[in-house]
């Protein structure tokens, strides 16, 4: 993206298609089209790109209408426990019934399989949801600060950085949600407990901040040497506002880019935590914590570990596909990608 927002001429015409305009093929393109109208239109003729989003949408309503399904169809909690009915003589899980309750079988402990799914989907989307914000918010303040003003500061974050990004994730993670699994976080104004699914997405979402902040930083870096920079700071215009008038809208679309991709491998993230007991705590439910159990069972019960794994493939397919047509989108050149 150009600093002043706007999209040259041949790149519009090349990137437009003539079907459907007025005059037919060949017309010529409307003047003032913006890179985000552009990026639209390019990502609305991305037919793959939008029908994995709408799985991914498809998921989340699913996930969202939980209580519903559980109230008035399944007639049970995700912790509701019926072993009398849910278990045979063998003490085997019921299979999936494909209707009403136990629609996709039971437990080891009776509870309704479906329904607990997307009471977990619930779970995982919420702390996917809230890391990758998270994330973003941190990532874009600290890239923005330490690549525009460079020196000390960019040294003490840069460094900072490096010292998260040395670890490999999930050890990190482990080691972080063991600690705080404990003792809670105490942040002075107010306490988040040790049970709280806000735990899981701080770890997330400061552990992805690196990832995120460097590539914005490097970013900024070339920015601030632009000339439409130097003119600003010939306008009287301070640091802050020239990084938010002038800095933050050309960084915009490499944010937009991130947002699915720190998405999915926030979800991935929280699925594996949660399977190695550094997540969720049960008998909160989640797609990991539902692998985790269902793992044990297997053969016999295969059900309770195949459901929520596909259910966890499927989302962080639909997410990461739309991701990639976005980002082609807005720059069919752009190489992005968050690298474990």
């Amino acid at each position: 993206m150009s600093a002043t927002g706007s999209t040259p001429a041949s790149v519009i015409e090349e990137s437009l298609p003539h079907e459907g305009w007025p005059g037919g093929e060949g017309a010529e393109v409307p003047p003032g089209i913006g890179p985000y109208q552009l990026a639209w239109r390019r990502l609305r003729r991305n037919k793959v790109a939008l029908a994995f989003g709408g799985l991914f949408l498809v998921i989340l309503i699913l996930c969202l209408l939980a209580p519903l399904y559980a109230k008035y169809v399944a007639h049970t909690g995700p912790n509701s426990e019926n072993v009398d009915t849910a278990l045979n003589q063998f003490g085997v899980p019921l299979g999936p019934t494909w209707h009403a309750k136990y629609f996709l079988g039971a437990d080891p402990v009776g509870r309704d399989v479906a329904v607990r799914l997307l009471y977990g989907g619930r779970n995982s989307l919420e702390i996917g949801f809230e890391a990758t914000l998270i994330t973003i918010v941190l990532a874009t303040l600290l890239g923005v600060l330490s690549g525009y003003f460079r020196g000390p500061l960019d040294g003490f974050i840069s460094r900072a950085f490096e010292v998260i990004w040395a670890y490999p994730v999930y050890l990190l993670g482990i080691v972080l949600g063991v600690v705080l699994a404990i003792s809670g976080l105490d942040l002075g104004l107010f306490k988040i407990g040790s049970s709280s699914l806000l735990i899981t997405a701080l770890i997330i979402g400061v552990i992805y901040t690196p990832y995120v902040g460097k590539a914005i930083r490097g970013q900024v870096l070339g920015l601030r040497e632009r000339e439409f920079i130097d003119a600003a700071r010939q306008q009287g215009l301070g640091n802050f506002r020239i990084m938010y008038q002038e800095i933050l809208p050309n960084v915009a679309s490499t944010i937009i880019v991130f947002i699915p991709l720190v998405l999915a491998n926030a979800i991935l993230t929280e699925a594996g935590l949660s399977f190695l007991g550094a997540g969720v705590r049960p008998p909160n439910p989640s797609w990991g914590t539902m692998i985790s159990e269902g793992i044990n069972l297997l053969p016999s019960a295969v059900h309770t570990m195949l459901v929520p794994g596909i259910m966890l493939v499927l989302c962080v397919l639909g997410i990461n596909v739309f991701g990639d047509g976005v980002r082609d989108a807005l720059d069919p050149r752009a190489k992005i990608r968050i690298d474990h």
